[in-house]
């Protein structure tokens, strides 16, 4: 894969959506799938392939370890929970991107939308 060199408007919107990420992870435990993949594709022009990827490579660094703390400090952080999602997470990591790289990315892409589109609607309408 190739380096790419970004431009200051294109780092700054890097920022924003890493800020945006950070405020609603924090806030409602989302930010990979639902913002960052998205605003990579509509505001940086990458592939579905290539924001998943890269959302799932940020991951890998502890971007959320001080909001953690404060759970943990709070008495909400499950430590044993997370240990157990977070090792099933990384098989179930494995395997869902080798099917991705398979999906043409059109339909992965509608795929991902039909997605968010239930998920919101449940959320909406069909939660108490």
């Amino acid at each position: 894969m190739h380096k790419k060199k970004y431009t200051m408007v294109e780092i700054i919107i890097l920022i924003l959506i890493g800020i945006a990420a950070g405020v609603l992870s924090g806030l409602f435990g989302v930010g990979g799938g639902i913002i960052i993949v998205p605003a990579f594709v509509f505001f940086l022009g990458m592939t579905q392939h290539q924001a998943q990827g890269t959302s799932i490579g940020l991951m890998l660094l502890p971007i959320g370890i001080l909001a953690a703390y404060n759970y943990y400090q709070a008495g909400n952080l499950d430590i044993k929970a997370g240990l157990i999602v977070a090792s099933a997470f990384v098989v179930g990591g494995y395997f869902g991107s080798k099917l991705s790289l398979d999906i043409d990315e059109y339909l992965l892409k509608r795929i991902f939308g039909l997605l968010m589109l239930f998920i919101s609607i449940k959320l909406i309408f069909f939660s108490k």
